[in-house]
């Protein structure tokens, strides 16, 4: 035993015997410990110095002393120390001993009575119970064996345990102490092959509550360590269980190792998911994609795994790929323009003109999903990444069925399949089809559109056009079926013979007039009126109004009619001629004001004329403006061209000039008369006087004063 150990016990020691005599009132605790400590520290040499002189000596014998020895010579000025009796023993003994070294008859102990320790020192405990070796060795056993049924506190830790029995709600759990631990069955959901004889990883919540039973909890073990093994699965690709717990928006919530992990829906199969619910509740195998260890968020794929199984089958599939080809496969999805087919790891799209010879408006009309079917490979790109696969290339092309008779003015019957703005698709036979152009449907000229004459659905009658057995193209047409009216178009609508039609449409320069089903003529702005300014067809009349025309020319090959309307009266410019003269006056009323002048109507005759913006002056200041009635005169007449110019500004214009005309006149009347006055006068100066002078001049005056 050490050194240590030594002074421990007699320590122990010493406080015992204090405890035994506590009426001693000699006693001194502290003189007693340190005679104690000095006895402890030369019994061991003592005993070992007379070991090595008679190393055949019998083992020293201590013995305890039931009473104290005082000291033979007391102290001065020291009160006396009572020791204990183990120290009194203690030293008696060295005592004894240092006497027996000088007796030769003393027994001498040998080396197996001194209580030794393995490390050679002095074994206080074997002393202190009067031990023998072999006794220690089986007390040390015993010791060992008690101490390993006894466990240390492993409140708040993580430790391994068995499970001994399994329950519908719970299962119990032993991990080796006074009793077995209770842990719901809910925290093993991620496990459903959990059995008996398993380990499982549990935290001590509590190592003995209130009622002595140990609380355990798996959940919070596994979060414990869940992040850390989350991050180490990853690193290593190592594939986890987890248990789908529920659905979220785009995906799955996954319990992996007790942490939420996220499983995308496109990740969940190399299938499209209809039914996400059909996976809650289950336990799957997944591998973690990726980790964001700044939000602790995981993701996790089961898609991953199976590619991964599917990536070898799908290489040999791919190598043996060739054209024309008829494989198995399973319809994977359905889309609006096409099926993708699983082809056992590698997927094809059967495009929707490829499903079937006839026409079909969705691939749901001819296949389903999860539906097994055999497919032709159409095509494949170099990578054989995009497949391309057939369904109606298994069968027959209808085209190969059709009649040999079958020819060129030939009456069938079909039913639209198809309408369009250029004209409808009929189905004569399943997959053979015939178009009917909208120019075919009707004798007219005037375009329209196919849904004016038939509806999807329509069962109808046509001519064979034209029909290509090599390019499994026909033409058809419904107006063949009635006659052409344009067969006898000179007899019906002779030139100069007049018709009542019906306005069908406007165009800037004319009206498109239908005198039947498929005879349109044209009308022409000009053509409308005699005597207005038209600018546009839509200011004379209105789409589907009648109109009285007549047939101004016919052109047989190019089918056009030329129509008039104002050819229905009279040309009224024959006789504007002799009413419109130029320079005569006439009232009218301003109908318009535009940029170069103003129109005026002469409402007396029902014409119209133009004032230019010069010609527009008033009398006294500015211009005219609309709705003003003046008087204009005529300044230019062209029956040809139908023209017709006046002027506001020329008729005061006139007046002013003739009044200025008048006073020249009568100025220069004045003018005359007073120059024969003054030749009278002249003729008669001769023959004045002095006096005759002075009423000569008088009379000057009175004549200019009279001129005045």
């Amino acid at each position: 035993m050490s050194e240590e150990t030594n002074k421990a016990k007699a320590e122990e020691v010493v406080k015992t015997e204090a405890k035994a005599a506590p009426a001693a009132e000699e006693t001194n605790v502290e003189e007693v410990k340190a005679e104690a400590t000095e006895v402890k520290e030369e019994a061991p040499k003592a005993v070992k110095e007379k070991a090595a002189k008679a190393p055949n000596a019998k083992k020293v014998k201590i013995e305890e002393s039931d009473d104290a020895d005082e000291d033979s010579e007391p102290k001065a000025k020291k009160p006396t120390v009572k020791k204990t009796k183990k120290a009194a023993a203690i030293s008696e003994d060295v005592e004894d001993e240092d006497d027996s070294d000088d007796d030769p008859l003393a027994d001498e102990p040998t080396d197996g009575d001194i209580p030794l320790n393995e490390q050679g020192e002095f074994d206080w405990e074997a002393y202190e119970y009067g031990l023998k070796p072999q006794a220690n060795e089986e007390r040390e056993e015993m010791t060992k064996m008690y101490e390993d049924t006894l466990t240390s506190s492993v409140e708040h830790m993580v430790i391994q345990g068995v499970v001994v029995n399994k329950s519908d709600r719970e299962i119990i759990v032993d991990i080796n102490s006074k009793s077995e631990g209770v842990v719901s069955l809910n925290e093993f959901r991620y496990n459903p092959d959990l059995k008996i004889g398993d380990e499982v990883e549990v935290l001590v919540d509590k190592q003995e509550d209130k009622n002595g039973q140990l609380v355990l909890s798996h959940r919070k073990a596994r979060s414990i360590k869940a992040w850390d093994r989350v991050n180490n699965a990853f690193e290593t690709e190592e594939i986890v269980n987890g248990y789908v717990k529920c659905r979220t928006k785009g995906g799955m919530i996954v319990d992996v190792y007790g942490l939420e992990a996220f499983l995308p829906g496109s990740q969940i199969d190399v299938k499209p998911i209809r039914d996400y619910d059909v996976y809650v509740d289950k336990t799957m195998e997944f591998k973690i994609v990726k980790i964001n260890h700044e939000f602790k968020n995981v993701v996790v794929s089961h898609k991953a795994l199976i590619e991964a199984d599917l990536e070898e089958q799908k290489r040999d599939i791919i190598s043996k790929l060739e054209k024309g080809q008829v494989l198995e496969g399973v319809v994977k999805n359905i889309t609006s323009y096409g099926v993708f087919i699983d082809l056992g790891g590698v997927d094809g799209l059967v495009h929707i003109t490829d499903l079937s010879w006839s026409r079909i408006n969705h691939p749901s009309e001819v296949v389903e999903l999860d539906q097994k079917i055999n497919v032709c490979i159409i095509d494949f790109d170099d990578q054989k990444s995009r497949i391309q696969l057939g369904l109606k290339q298994l069968e027959p092309h209808p085209w190969d069925k059709l009649a040999e008779g079958l020819k060129v003015g030939d009456n069938i019957k079909g039913k639209v399949v198809v309408l369009a703005d250029y004209g409808a698709f009929v189905e004569i036979q399943p997959g053979i089809e015939g178009l009917i152009h909208v120019s075919e449907m009707s004798w007219s000229t005037h375009l329209r559109s196919a849904q004016d004459f038939m509806k999807v659905g329509d069962e109808v009658e046509a001519v064979i056009l034209t029909l290509d057995r090599e390019d499994r193209k026909m033409s058809l047409g419904i107006k063949q079926l009635t006659p052409d009216p344009w067969t006898d178009i000179t007899t019906k609508y002779a030139v100069g013979s007049q018709h009542t039609g019906i306005v069908r449409n406007f165009t800037n320069f004319g009206v498109f007039v239908e005198l039947e089903e498929g005879i349109d003529g044209l009308t022409h702005i000009s053509d409308l009126s005699w005597t207005k300014k038209i600018k546009h067809p839509s200011e004379f009349t209105s789409v589907g109004a009648k109109l009285d025309v007549v047939v101004l020319e016919i052109d047989l090959d190019n089918r056009r009619l030329s129509l008039g309307h104002k050819q229905l009266e009279e040309n009224p410019w024959d006789n504007y001629e002799a009413v419109f003269e130029v320079g005569s006056l006439h009232e009218g009323k301003v109908t318009e004001i535009v940029d170069k002048g103003c129109d005026v109507l002469f409402e007396t005759f029902g014409v119209e004329g133009f004032c230019p913006a010069r010609h527009m002056m008033k009398d006294g200041g500015g211009k005219l403006v609309k709705d003003d009635v003046a008087e204009f005169k005529v300044i230019e007449f062209n029956k040809d061209s139908k023209r017709l110019m006046v002027s506001h500004t020329q008729v005061f214009k006139d007046v002013v000039a003739g009044e200025k005309k008048a006073a020249r006149a009568k100025g220069a009347a004045e003018a005359s008369k007073t120059n024969a006055a003054m030749k009278k006068m002249a003729s008669n100066v001769e023959r004045s006087t002095l006096g005759d002078l002075d009423a000569l001049s008088e009379l000057k005056k009175k004549m200019e004063g009279e001129g005045k």
